[in-house]
């Protein structure tokens, strides 16, 4: 399901380029991982307008809500789907739009140093068994790749944008997710 790295790229379920990504600042190490969660329309799964929003593509006449969305630029890295499909945006090496106006250990600008990888789903509605385990996998990946994103180093869009932004939200199990990461037979 996840294996290696290939100029950024990982071999996932799906891989659409989004063109809202550029370079990451010289010399820059990728030390944070970024949770965070989205569903369009808000709350609803059964059609995932998520690869037209962050290409660019999102209609308007759709949805009332994408009227309010659809001047935006945005990109996460990853995205791991209700059904758990992993879909990869921008490569690794270059910097996705997701993080927005954010600070984290004295850092502005999280962009710059993070991996952002959105669950479709919303603050009060669980997240899938599948999802864990798949977001599970992709983190000790990304890890491997990049091993200063240590367990204390992997927050929600919430922590690093506190006031602006509640994702993961409240259904996300943390503990869940930490314990997955620590348990060498978890996967």
């Amino acid at each position: 399901m996840v294996k290696g790295l290939d100029n950024g790229w990982m071999d996932v379920h799906r891989r659409i380029e989004s063109p809202n990504a550029d370079r990451r600042p010289d010399g820059t190490q990728i030390s944070l991982l970024v949770i965070h969660n989205i569903s369009l329309p808000p709350n609803e799964f059964a059609k995932n307008y998520v690869d037209h929003l962050f290409t660019n593509c999102l209609n308007p006449s759709f949805h009332p809500y994408f009227e309010e969305i659809g001047h935006l630029r945005v990109s996460a890295h990853l995205y791991i789907d209700r059904e758990g499909i992993i879909t990869q945006y921008v490569p690794l090496n270059r910097r996705a739009w997701h993080a927005g106006e954010s600070s984290f250990d004295n850092r502005t600008c999280c962009n710059d140093f993070s991996i952002g990888i959105e669950l479709q789903g919303a603050d009060h509605i669980p997240y899938t068994e599948i999802q864990y385990s798949r977001l599970g996998c992709l983190t000790r990946q990304l890890q491997s790749f990049f091993p200063l994103i240590t367990l204390d180093r992997i927050v929600g869009h919430s922590d690093i944008s506190p006031g602006r932004k509640t994702d993961p939200g409240d259904s996300f199990d943390w503990k869940r997710y930490l314990t997955l990461l620590q348990s060498d037979d978890a996967f």
